[in-house]
C-alpha cells in the first residue's frame, strides 16, 4: 500500500512538474513573440520614413531631369558677329549639344549676346562622340575636353546607381517592417548626392576648358537651368540622408537634446 501511495505521490510530482514546465514554455514563447513584435517599428516611425523617402524621391526626380537635358552650359557669340540678321549659340549637356541659328531681331536690343535659348529658331543637335568613337566635340572652333566630360558622366551615372540602391533599401524596410535598412540608405543617398555635386563641379571645370582651348571667336558663357536642377537634388540627396540617419537611431535627437521639463520632476 505505501509503496503504491509513493508512486502516485512521485506520479503527481512528476505531473505537477511537467505542467509548470509547459507553462513556462507557453510563456517563453509568448514572451519571444512579444519581444520580436517590438523589433517592429511603429506607424508613426513608418510615416516618417516614408515622409523623408519622399524628399529623396523629389532629389531622385530633379537629378533624372537635369541629366536628361541638354541645358547645363550656354555659349553664346556676339549678336552681330556673323550678320545683322541672325546669330548662333549653342547650348550642351551630359551626352548632347545643339548649335541654334537665332532671329537678331527677336533679341532684347539692351542684350550683347545672342541668346537665350528659348527664342524661336533652327537648332542642330548631335550627341557626343567621346562616348563612342572618344572623339572631342568642336563648338565655335573651341574643343571639348574629353576626360573632364566623361568623368562628370560617369558620377552622374555612379549617383543614380546609388539613389537605386538607396530607394531599394528603403522599400524592404517598409516591407520587412525594421529599421535596419535605414543606414545603409542613408549611406546611399548621401553618397549619391555628393557625386552629384562632384559631377556638376567637373561639368563647370570642362566648360572652362572648352573656352580656354580656343580665343578667336569671342564667346560668352553661362550655367544654366539643368545645372540649377542638379545641384538642388544633391542638396536634398543629402538631407534626405541625414534624415535616414536620425530615424535610424534607437532614441530621439530631439527629445534628447532638448528633454522635457517635466522629466526632472518625475
Amino acid at each position: 500500500m505505501w509503496s503504491n501511495f509513493f508512486v502516485q505521490q512521485d506520479e503527481d510530482g512528476r505531473i505537477g512538474v511537467a505542467g509548470a514546465g509547459q507553462a513556462g514554455g507557453l510563456g517563453g514563447m509568448k514572451g519571444g513573440r512579444t519581444q520580436r513584435r517590438s523589433h517592429k517599428m511603429s506607424d508613426s516611425q513608418e510615416g516618417k520614413i516614408k515622409l523623408a523617402f519622399f524628399v529623396a524621391i523629389v532629389g531622385v526626380t530633379l537629378t533624372v531631369l537635369g541629366m536628361g537635358t541638354e541645358f547645363w552650359a550656354e555659349l553664346s557669340q556676339p549678336k552681330t558677329f556673323i550678320g545683322n540678321q541672325t546669330c548662333q549659340m549653342a547650348h550642351y549637356g551630359l551626352w548632347k549639344g545643339c548649335i541654334r541659328t537665332l532671329w537678331v531681331a527677336d533679341i532684347d536690343p539692351e542684350r550683347t549676346s545672342c541668346g537665350p535659348a528659348e527664342l524661336p529658331g533652327e537648332s542642330n543637335c548631335t550627341y557626343f562622340k567621346f562616348f563612342t568613337s572618344g572623339e572631342n566635340a568642336v563648338i565655335f572652333k573651341k574643343t571639348t575636353n574629353r576626360n573632364l566630360n566623361l568623368a562628370a558622366a560617369v558620377l552622374a551615372l555612379l549617383s543614380l546607381t546609388m539613389m537605386v540602391m538607396g530607394s531599394i533599401c528603403i522599400g524592404m524596410s517598409l516591407s520587412k517592417g525594421v529599421s535596419f535598412f535605414l543606414k545603409p540608405a542613408a549611406f546611399s543617398f548621401i553618397l549619391s548626392g555628393v557625386l552629384v555635386l562632384l559631377s556638376v563641379l567637373l561639368f563647370h571645370q570642362s566648360v572652362l576648358a572648352l573656352l580656354s582651348s580656343d580665343h578667336s571667336v569671342p564667346t560668352s558663357h553661362k550655367l544654366s537651368w539643368s545645372v540649377a536642377c542638379v545641384g538642388s537634388a544633391g542638396a536634398i540627396l543629402i538631407f534626405a540622408g541625414i534624415l535616414f540617419i536620425l530615424l535610424s537611431l534607437p532614441y530621439s535627437p530631439w527629445q534628447k537634446c532638448f528633454p522635457h521639463k517635466n522629466s526632472g520632476a518625475t
